[in-house]
């Protein structure tokens, strides 16, 4: 369960959404504008007792279906003795209904394979409640019983006294554990006055503690009688089943559903202009960054003709141009800020009834933000008096284009849940549901004739005079060098006076210039079970092709090789750590980061370097017909990477920021401790401090990047995605079978990263508030084998079960409580279970001693039958969705030919699972779950 609304200071600076300004008439000729049309393949309806529907067709994922049901009411409608129970009422709804008493509809559901919280949830936010339920069609039994738990979500809730008390403490401790932070803190200081007061700064959907603790029953019971009801709700159903069917049941579960006789009026608030701008300088002692933001409030437009439509697409390719201006400025390496933006989008998230123009700058410290701010702000007035030109509007339209054809192309392997979200918007605000083909049509079209002057008349609107909005958030040591109120709002009126127009450095050079002298492909073998081709080629390289049907424009790619950063001398380990980072923000061969992206317009390319601890490689990903250009930039990051010094410069600027107040956190310090814990306090696992910075040579990074990469044979890439092997294979021979190569062969070295062995408890007490983070971790040696990780990956998942029954359910203590594993074979055979939480400082020890039993309860009796067929059911309905998957076999793949697995398990696994038992995991949880080796790290706040 989520609360929708943003907790803290800091993400209401940084969430910006795509919208646009109000435009409702045709601004060539006048006249009234054409109606957007809606996708004919939704079918709308609504009930006699005015509940709404839509439901559509959708075969991907194949027999699935997503089932949401949604409210049009969220906290804002509560009373002041209501504060925080439509949150409230979202929880209950798992805690009992008429027809599924107590926790049985969890448990319903996760017999059917449905996860809770990863598929099975809701959100409540300030106007909304959305419930959402993704089912299999295969089983009619399981899919029609959905209806059922909507329509008992919707009407039959039950409100048991017990439960209720016992979700109290639930929520109290979802609110501990959103919040008792530096961003809360802020929050308090700046909702109010970013909502300036309105009933929305009061109607937060966390709600009121004193509430949540003391409400009386009958009050949260009349809040839903109140506002569960019919014509404030509508059922979403898309996905692979019989449409008319879907009707029949929808009108079989809600149809006896009632409106109450005397309705309250389902009033709209709002958020008041300001002609005078609002100005607050905000600090924390645990805040870690320095930043400013500068909005103007601008009325919300939902797009419901051409006209408005249009102006979207304006506004879309302002935010794009825009923004790359921003990053040019950052890539130059002289940048006045850490980090900025601008961009016109949603007011608050979208979680209120506005848009806005919003824009942020970070400062490497306090005494820096004037030059930060000013210099995003100057962005804005030279957009404002020069506009942009003609070469960066071509660029932006051009990928605007190749977006909006992408989407197009996948038009018929679009996830069901993609579609959900359209109609949820259309029911709570009236957004238009067009169909792809009309956004295909419509974007192409007005691609095509959008001019300059139009992109510059629009853009010339976003910054107003009236509803400005000027906030700086900062840690609480940096106050004396803080701009009072009166200076702030003079850097924002004074930024940008001498701005001069943008000048466009195009390029028109060719990725490469010449194709490198191609090698062959000197082996092939066919893996026809599972569709694979393994290649070799000339100079060595290994190369597994999966070609599939699963996306029609996407093709996705790795490379790994042995050896990573433990290859590195102790002295020039910093500089290796950072090699990939800087390579990969510097462009390739000739050209830098910034000529790069122009270089790249309207290509579907794109290849990240990467170099973690013990490999190294490359993952990408393109579209069929960029696939050469892919291919291009990897033959590139393996021959020619790119040295830039301004790199260098910024990314360390940016460390620095980060790294100088990151001791005041107390979750960072926490990390920090854990981490050296769990590397037996091995330098290298620890977090770089700002005396290393120094330490960091740029050719030294470069030479070890080099170094990782000039030896191709050592790496094996795999390919998955929409290509046919006949026509890839001479792409391969010329790009990869190109590639430098020896005949040596590396591998990786042990550092000894592993946790500290024996009974530690490791406490950290850092913080202001009541509010305590606990790890325990079980670890050890460990028989790496497809045999032994499946019985961990089972006692994992039903541990997880057990856990979250007991300290959430049954102790009411924790929200969301976590179950880790990673099992390795690289460096060594290594395993580690964890279970996380947060907490009242008072209950650790008694929630500590609950996990505890927890497990002590699977060493002594094993798995309960119920927790198995769990478990085997989300197994088989999970595989079910991955064998789909480009991204799972790539994984996949990647891991059975770089471990030297069979690749063919796969067709096995599901009959694998007859050996997970309650004696097997009782066997399991005692071998592994073992009191020798186990750590209790826990963060406490500071001693008064």
């Amino acid at each position: 369960m989520r609360i929708n609304y943003l907790a803290s200071a800091a993400a209401i600076a940084l969430t910006i959404a795509a919208c646009s300004p109000k435009i409702s008439t045709d601004t060539a000729n006048n006249t009234k504008s054409a109606t957007i049309p809606i996708d004919s393949n939704v079918v709308i309806g609504t009930l006699p007792n005015g509940l709404t529907y839509y439901i559509r067709k959708n075969v991907e994922p194949k027999n699935r279906a997503e089932l949401y049901l949604v409210n049009k009411i969220g906290s804002i409608v509560e009373n002041d003795d209501q504060r925080g129970l439509a949150h409230f009422t979202e929880h209950m709804a798992f805690n009992g209904t008429r027809d599924f008493p107590k926790n049985e509809l969890i448990s319903y559901l996760q017999k059917a394979g449905v996860r809770f919280g990863a598929d099975l949830n809701a959100y409540t936010g300030f106007n909304q409640t959305v419930y959402q339920l993704p089912l299999p069609t295969d089983s009619v039994a399981v899919f029609e019983k959905g209806f059922d738990i909507l329509s008992n979500w919707a009407g039959l809730v039950s409100f048991d006294d017990n439960e209720i008390d016992q979700e109290r403490g639930v929520i109290v401790e979802e609110d501990r554990q959103r919040g008792k932070n530096a961003q809360e803190r802020m929050s308090k200081q700046l909702l109010p006055f970013l909502l300036a007061n309105s009933r929305y700064a009061d109607r937060l959907p966390i709600g009121n503690l004193e509430v949540l603790n003391t409400f009386k029953y009958e009050t949260i019971k009349q809040f839903y009688k109140d506002w569960y009801r019919p014509n404030l709700q509508a059922v979403i159903a898309v996905g692979d089943f019989d449409v008319a069917k879907v009707v029949q049941l929808i009108k079989d579960n809600f149809s006896e559903l009632k409106n109450p006789t005397n309705q309250r009026a389902r009033e709209e608030y709002s958020i008041p202009d300001n002609a005078e701008p609002l100005v607050k300088i905000v600090t924390d002692p645990e805040f870690p960054y320095n930043i400013a933001t500068v909005t103007y409030k601008h009325a919300e437009v939902i797009e419901k003709d051409e006209a408005q439509l249009k102006t979207k697409i304006l506004t879309s390719l302002i935010n794009s141009m825009l923004g790359a201006r921003l990053t040019e400025i950052v890539q130059k390496g002289n940048a006045p800020f850490v980090f900025a933006q601008s961009s016109y989008g949603a007011f608050q998230g979208g979680l209120v009834n506005l848009d806005a123009f919003n824009s942020m700058a970070v400062s490497k410290d306090a005494k820096g933000l004037e030059a930060a701010l000013k210099a995003v702000l100057a962005e804005n007035i030279r957009m404002k008096k020069f506009g942009f030109t003609t070469t960066e509007l071509e660029r932006a339209k051009t990928n605007l284009q190749t977006g909006i054809d992408k989407q197009f192309k996948e038009k018929d392997k679009t996830k069901s849940a993609a579609f959900v979200q359209q109609y949820v918007e259309s029911f709570l605000k009236g957004q238009p549901i067009p169909s792809i083909d009309y956004i295909h049509d419509f974007y192409t079209k007005s691609l095509t004739s959008i001019s300059v002057a139009e992109i510059n008349a629009l853009a010339a609107t976003f910054v107003t005079e009236n509803n400005l909005i000027a906030i700086v958030q900062a840690p609480e040591k940096e106050k004396e060098n803080l701009p009072t109120e009166a200076t702030l709002l003079t850097w924002v009126k004074s930024a940008g006076q001498d701005v001069q127009a943008y000048v466009d450095n195009t390029v028109n050079k060719p990725l490469m210039e010449k194709k490198p002298s191609a090698g062959t492909v000197a082996s092939e073998k066919k893996v026809d079970e599972i569709g694979v081709t393994e290649l070799t080629l000339s100079n060595g390289i290994k190369v597994i092709l999966k070609p599939t049907d699963f996306k029609n424009d996407q093709i996705i790619f790795s490379a790994t090789s042995k050896g990573g950063t433990s290859l590195a001398s102790e002295a020039d380990f910093r500089s290796a750590e950072m090699a990939d980072g800087l390579i990969t923000s510097s462009g390739i061969g000739e050209f830098d980061e910034s000529q790069l992206g122009k270089l790249l317009t309207g290509k579907v390319a794109r290849v990240n370097p990467y170099i973690s601890t013990y490999s190294e490689g490359l993952s990408g990903s393109s579209s069929p017909k960029d696939l050469e250009t892919a291919l291009q930039l990897t033959h590139l990051y393996f021959t020619a990477p790119r040295k830039d010094p301004s790199v260098l410069k910024t990314q360390l600027e940016s460390m620095k920021t980060v790294l100088s107040n990151r001791l005041t956190q107390p979750t960072a310090v926490f990390q920090d401790t854990a981490s050296a814990v769990l590397n037996s306090y091995k330098k290298r696992a620890q977090q770089i401090t700002i005396p290393e910075l120094d330490q960091i040579n740029l050719d030294k990074a470069m030479a070890f990047y080099k170094e990782r990469f000039a030896n191709a044979a050592d790496f094996t890439f795999t390919f998955v995605g929409n290509f046919k092997v006949e026509e890839i294979k001479p792409l391969l021979a010329t790009y990869l079978a190109s590639l430098p190569a020896t005949a040596a062969k590396e591998n990786f070295k042990d550092l000894g990263l592993e946790p500290i062995k024996g009974d530690v408890t490791k406490k950290v007490y850092k913080g202001l508030e009541d509010k305590a983070n606990v790890t325990l971790v079980y670890h050890g040696n460990y028989n790496y084998s497809n045999k032994e990780n499946l019985q961990l990956d089972a006692l994992k998942a039903i541990l997880e079960i057990k856990i979250l029954e007991r300290l959430r359910e049954k102790e009411s203590g924790v929200y969301s409580p976590g179950v880790g594993l990673s099992y390795n074979d690289v460096p060594k055979n290594k395993y580690s279970v964890s279970i996380s939480f947060s907490c009242a400082t008072a209950n650790v020890d008694k929630l500590i001693a609950a996990a505890i039993d927890e497990v002590n309860q699977l060493q002594k009796s094993g798995a309960t039958a119920d927790d198995l067929q769990k478990f085997k059911a989300e197994e088989n309905r999970q595989l079910e969705l991955q064998l789909r998957e480009n991204g799972f076999w790539l994984g996949y793949l990647q891991d059975a030919y770089t471990s030297n697995k069979n690749p063919k398990d796969v067709l096995t696994y599901l009959t694998t699972l007859n050996q997970v038992t309650a004696a097997s995991i009782k066997a399991t949880a005692i071998q592994y779950l073992n009191a020798n080796n186990f750590i209790k790290l826990i963060l406490l706040p500071e001693k008064k």
